[in-house]
């Protein structure tokens, strides 16, 4: 499918996953690429779109920080690390994006935020000044206090957080960058024979019995999450790629046409 349409897209959510960001042998974050990301999101901008970051990593960086080796394991600990990690994670986005004198603004979201009109009315009116205003915001589900996000419940993950997040805002295309190339019809780390899926037109019961579930140290989430995200994206009118986040490159490519990823079509 021609993919020249991804041009014109004006408002673009973008997901980067813990494994994305963060040396997978260290767990500490990867600066060099994380730098290359900011220097990107900012020259999108720079081309009048509109952009919002869902960024993972928090649990990750305060748990490196506190010493904590593997993933913790109670929810005490977990939110520990999130409220350690998100001042870590925003300190490193501002300096960066510092660099290039682009504002950013840091958003914390629950559930709750979703399921009331009111809120969902408030923070729909704070993206939208935030956007007139040429701000970046870059945004996490709220860990310290919301036990749903950690304990894998509702937003569980922020695949599903970006495409309720892509849905508040109006979106036009939701990239969810993760540490595979996009869809396959087996997992490819597993099965050589593995067959590359580039679009998707419809969701079906055998599409998501080719995804499986993955589950590492650093983060939360697999292709399971990615079809739940995918049907969000759809049911709101977004289109949504997912693509390799190894290469920070791949989202100008996307952005500019180029047959990356997969296609899910709303």
């Amino acid at each position: 499918m021609d993919r020249d349409f991804l041009r014109d897209k004006r408002r673009i959510v973008i997901k980067i996953g813990t494994s994305t960001i963060t040396h997978m042998n260290t767990g500490n974050l990867n600066l060099e690429k994380l730098e290359r990301f900011v220097r990107l999101l900012t020259d999108i901008r720079n081309q009048d779109k509109e952009v919002v970051v869902v960024s993972s990593g928090a649990i990750g960086a305060g748990r490196k920080a506190l010493g904590i080796n593997g993933r913790p394991s109670t929810l005490s600990v977990k939110q520990a690390c999130a409220a350690v990690g998100q001042a870590r994670l925003m300190m490193i986005y501002q300096k960066l994006f510092a660099e290039y004198n682009q504002t950013i603004a840091q958003i914390l979201i629950t559930r709750r935020i979703m399921l009331n009109e009111i809120s969902k009315t408030n923070a729909q009116n704070t993206f939208q000044e935030l956007f007139h205003m040429g701000v970046i915001p870059i945004v996490n589900e709220n860990d310290p206090i919301s036990t749903d996000q950690i304990q894998e419940e509702n937003f569980g993950d922020n695949d599903t957080l970006s495409a309720n997040v892509a849905e508040l805002v109006g979106a036009d295309l939701l990239i969810l960058l993760s540490d595979i190339d996009g869809l396959y019809t087996d997992d490819p780390r597993n099965n050589r024979d593995a067959g590359f899926i580039s679009y998707v037109e419809r969701i079906d019961e055998k599409l998501e019995s080719m995804a499986k579930g993955a589950d590492t140290s650093l983060g939360t989430g697999g292709m399971t999450t990615k079809i739940a995200a995918a049907r969000i994206a759809a049911a709101a009118g977004v289109d949504m790629v997912i693509a390799n986040g190894d290469k920070v490159s791949n989202i100008s490519r996307i952005l500019n046409g180029g047959e990356i990823g997969t296609l899910f079509k709303a």
